[in-house]
């Protein structure tokens, strides 16, 4: 853990080597004005040297402008190593986001995520730049207030150092307690960014629903739950701090008692005495610095552990000689599939199908039958446990994903929009195409003259998830995408069943063109939709349990001809 950690100094060698200087610097000025103090009670008040008095003075206001400069170079660019550390973690970590699988996201929530990569990375940001900062300054004050304390009475100096161990001890004793509660602290932070985050998405339907009522107690409860744990993390906090100040209080008690019998003993005299008194400070400073440092250090580790947690998770990987997939024709093949989310939870039991080239095949049946899973896995989004899917003859494991994927075009009922442009929504599909590619997309899918009618047209900005889009402009904008995308497979998972008649028809002609020429794969809840799909197959329980045309659907008299003459009766009524 510690070498990883260490790694990311590296391409900022030469700041924190400077850094480190410069808190050597620091340390190393904090002797001189307990040396000056000697010195002037000893030897220059009592002798009556004014001249060296004054160069003195004057030379301890360069030496602390000499300080200042130094301790202003720490704040300041030490500080910035420790945010281009993090900006270096959070890169990673997006980039590490961006390649975790599917599943990763079925069991994390996205306010605790954030939470990681900003609470947890702000936290280890500032253990980089003061954790080696605090080492150096606090070890080397110590050291040398050491030695410069001896010069004056060794015997008092070792009485002080003695009690050190006893401190230490209590560090240790307490150091796990606080780890623990601080740690607690950071889920429950996460949990409540999570809650927050749930609670402003869904803010609409809150209001919708006149909901706002539950919404304060489940963000309560969360709220009371990040009190508690922040009462134990401060709990173990404040014992830590007081048992430690305590034993710092009694240095200065030894101090006092010690010194005055070596001062009555007449093993010291008084200018030294008094000079000690003002130079004890010197080792305590360093100390409770440490002391102080104890609490950042562990809130810095505990978020570099629930980094290295994300860092670790394994990432979506090709398998070895994957190749990628050149002049797609849009076979589609499952062969004996079998797939669960969870143990001893089968989605899929052994399924095969065939798809063709150019053909639209429909699937159809009850709720959580597999219909949206086999939608998932073509796309290698999930790796099955059994059976093999083929795409023209390649086994999906032995096709790189990213060539996979590009020749895979999905619209699915939740469309997710971005907080920017009409023309970057679109142009999603494909980053480097033409403004005319972007209008002809837009054509195509019956949205371009609806943009045009807006003040900015393309330009347009759309809000967060498109919240100033009508559910079916939403729809023909991921429509348009696909349209730019231009894949030879294209998969619907759903993609009218949440609109009304007229806008069902409007998205309805826009994919029959879309569809054209394309192997597609339909997921369909209104029937009436798939009456033309060249194969229709009914799925319930992870099985086909009937498959042909529609006609011959009808004429079995079957599951699928009672679902759809109930549709039919439903839709008249």
């Amino acid at each position: 853990m510690l070498k990883r950690f260490l790694s990311y100094y590296k391409p900022h060698k030469k700041l924190f080597i400077l850094d480190m200087l410069a808190s050597f610097m620091v340390s190393i000025i904090g002797i001189v004005y307990p040396v000056m103090t000697r010195r002037m009670l000893n030897d220059l008040i009592p002798n009556k040297k004014f001249q060296l008095l004054v160069i003195f003075s004057i030379s301890l206001v360069v030496i602390y402008f000499i300080r200042m400069l130094l301790r202003y170079f720490i704040q300041y660019q030490g500080h910035m190593m420790g945010v281009k550390m993090q900006a270096q973690m959070r890169r990673e970590m997006f980039n590490h986001l961006e390649k975790l699988p599917y599943s990763f996201y079925d069991s994390h929530e996205t306010g605790k995520i954030m939470s990681r990569m900003t609470n947890d990375l702000m936290d280890i940001s500032e253990l980089a730049h003061h954790g080696p900062e605090n080492i150096i300054i606090t070890s080397i004050t110590i050291i040398t207030s050491f030695i410069y304390l001896g010069t004056i009475h060794l015997g008092l100096t070792l009485t002080i150092f003695v009690c050190i161990p006893f401190l230490f001890m209590v560090c240790l004793l307490l150091r796990d307690k606080q780890h623990k509660a601080f740690m607690k602290s950071r889920v429950s932070t996460a949990q409540i960014n999570a809650a927050l985050e749930n609670s402003i998405s869904g803010i609409r339907v809150t209001k919708a629903f006149t909901n706002s009522k539950k919404e304060e107690e489940k963000f309560e409860k969360g709220n009371v739950a990040f009190v508690e744990a922040r009462r134990e993390a401060y709990k173990a906090m404040g014992q830590f701090h007081s048992s430690t100040a305590f034993i710092t209080d009694i240095f200065n008690v030894i101090v006092l008692i010690a010194g005055g019998l070596f001062l009555y003993d007449g093993q010291i005299n008084f200018a030294d005495y008094s000079a000690f008194i003002v130079s004890v400070s010197l080792f305590l400073t360093p100390v409770n610095t440490l002391i102080t440092f104890m609490e950042q250090f562990i809130n810095g580790v505990t978020g570099f552990e629930r980094f290295v947690e994300i860092m670790d998770t394994e990432i979506e990987s090709d398998n070895k000689g994957a190749t990628d997939i050149e002049n797609v024709q849009g076979n589609i093949r499952f062969e004996d599939v079998s797939y669960s989310y969870e143990k001893d939870n089968e989605v899929l039991n052994h399924l095969s199908l065939n798809i063709k080239q150019g053909q639209t095949y429909a699937l159809v049946g009850p709720s959580g039958g597999g219909k949206t899973t086999i939608c998932h896995l073509i796309p290698h989004f999930y790796d099955i446990e059994e059976g093999k899917i083929f795409i023209d003859d390649h086994e999906i494991h032995d096709i790189t994903m990213e060539s996979l994927r590009k020749n895979i075009g999905i619209v699915q009922q939740d469309i997710y929009l971005f907080n920017a442009s009409i023309k970057d929504n679109i142009l999603y599909g494909k980053l480097d195409a033409s403004d005319e590619e972007v209008i002809e997309a837009a054509k195509r899918a019956n949205i371009h003259d609806y943009i045009m009618s807006l003040e900015n047209g393309y330009e347009t900005q759309i809000g967060e998830r498109g919240v100033r889009l009508s559910g079916g402009q939403k729809q023909r904008l991921s429509i348009a995408r696909v349209f730019l995308k231009n894949p030879p497979i294209l998969i619907l998972d759903e993609a009218t069943s949440a609109l009304d008649n007229t806008t069902e028809i409007l998205i309805q002609q826009a994919l029959d063109e879309l569809c054209k020429g394309r192997t597609t794969l339909v997921v369909a809840h209104r029937l009436s939709t798939i009456k033309n799909a060249d194969e229709i197959a009914v799925i319930s329980k992870g099985e086909i349990i009937e498959q042909g045309t529609h006609d011959k659907l009808m004429e079995k008299n079957g599951v699928y001809a009672s679902l759809y003459q109930l549709q039919f009766r439903e839709e008249e009524l």
